[in-house]
Parts: structure tokens; sequence; C-alpha cells
């Protein structure tokens, strides 16, 4: 929207009288919807979306629900595809709800592992237990001048929890962890202690981000991708990137 103190005084009043009507809408379906779904989170934002009569709610900070002009009906998981491009414009929208900047990634609680000059840069999230991860690492593995940013995320029941306790703790976390996803070698500490709250990070990220599953890919320029891609599409997205 342009900036009040701009705008002439004719359009100031015409956006107005516009935004009057948006406004009253918005305020109309928060509160039907406060009354009538009471365990409903609060509402962040009640915006058009590009059907007509049809309005995006967000809620929890990247949940989305539609409803109707007046809040009588919503559709609580569905998609709006655009058929001329074949885009899903909910899942869109989502990713750039959930878009990290990389520079604000907390590298700290990773596990970086550096091929050739590691000059390129990419981040995942994986599990210890997680078969696709293992077949994504293998690719990982063959990917040249890149610095792999490793986040171990123990989603998948207690023995990924003791996995990834072991590998973080061990001497040469990276190294017992490639061990385990490339050579099937099982990390153990004998018992070490170490601090872990890094893997309770990793956890917490991974809910407010929607990191949902393993394993999870994120590049430079804010591409995210769920999901074992292919090598040749990972190689794409990096040069991509670096480009950007």
């Amino acid at each position: 929207m342009p900036r009040l103190s701009l705008l002439k005084p004719a359009a100031l009043a015409a956006l107005l009288m516009l935004s009057g009507p948006l406004l009253a809408q918005e305020a109309a379906i928060r509160k039907v919807l406060a009354e009538r779904l009471p365990t409903l989170p609060k509402i962040d934002e009640v915006s058009k979306s590009p059907i007509a009569g049809l309005w995006e709610v967000r809620y929890g900070g990247t949940e989305i629900l539609y409803s109707d002009d007046k809040g009588d009906f919503i559709v609580i998981s569905g998609s709006i595809v655009d058929t001329k491009t074949r885009t899903d414009l909910t899942e869109a929208r989502i990713e750039r709800l959930t878009a990290v900047d990389f520079d604000k990634l907390p590298v700290k609680d990773s596990m970086a592992i550096r091929q050739g000059s590691g000059a390129r840069k990419m981040a995942v999230f994986v599990d210890p237990n997680c078969g696709y991860c293992k077949r994504f690492e293998r690719d990982l593995a063959g990917l040249k001048d890149v610095t792999i940013y490793t986040f171990l995320l123990p989603i998948l029941g207690p023995d990924s929890n003791t996995k990834v306790r072991d590998i973080w703790c061990a001497k040469e976390p990276a190294k017992a962890w490639r061990a385990w996803m490339l050579d099937g070698v099982t990390p153990t500490t004998a018992g070490a202690r170490c601090d872990t709250a890094a893997i309770d990070r990793n956890l917490e990220f991974s809910r407010k981000h929607r990191v949902n599953g393993t394993p999870a890919v994120f590049f430079v320029d804010g591409t995210r991708r769920p999901g074992a891609i292919p090598a040749e599409q990972i190689e794409q997205l990096l040069v991509s990137a670096q480009r950007k």
C-alpha cells in the first residue's frame, strides 16, 4: 500500500473508500470465526485470495485455511491451484511464510561438512534413521566444492534420539555421521557425555519453520526443498542459488 503521506487528497480519499469495506470484511470474518471456532488459535491475518469471495485466514504463524465472505464455510485442508500456470498458490504462499534467511541459520548447531573448496553452501535437516536421508547422503557425498551444514533432527523415534546423541557427542561428529549413513557403522560414544542442547534447538527450529520431514534442504538464495531430491537437481539448485 502506498504511504498515505505521499498521496494527493483525492487519491487518499479514494484509497480510504476502498480500504474501509475491506477492513470491515476482515474484521467480520475474524469475529465470526473466533465465536464459532473457539479452539482456533488467534488469527494473524485475513486477506483476499485470488478467488472471488474466498478469503485466506492465516493463524499460528504459517497455518492457512480459507473462508467465504461471511465465515459461514471454511476450507481447512486444500490448495488453490492456478490452472493456467499449474502453480499451487497455497504451497507457494506457505513457502514464502516459512522462508529462512540462510545467513541466519543457526549453523553452530550443525555439523559443517566441507567438500573441495567448500565455496558453495547448503543446509540439510536429517534423521539418522531416515532411509531417504541415507540415499540422499550418498548423493551429497558426491558433490564438489560445497559446504553442507547438517542439522541433526531426531523425529523418527527413541532410537533416533540415541543415534543423534552418539553422533553429536563423537570426537569427530561429521565422520561419525558419514560412517553411519554411508557404511552402516553404528555410532557409539561409550557412555561419553556432551552438551546436546543444540539438538533441542534444532527441534524447536523445525517446529517454528515447519520442517516436518527429513531430509529438508535449504539453499543460500532462500530456496527450500523437501525430500531426497536427485543429485542432478541438487547441482542445478546450487548453481542457481550462486547466481542470485
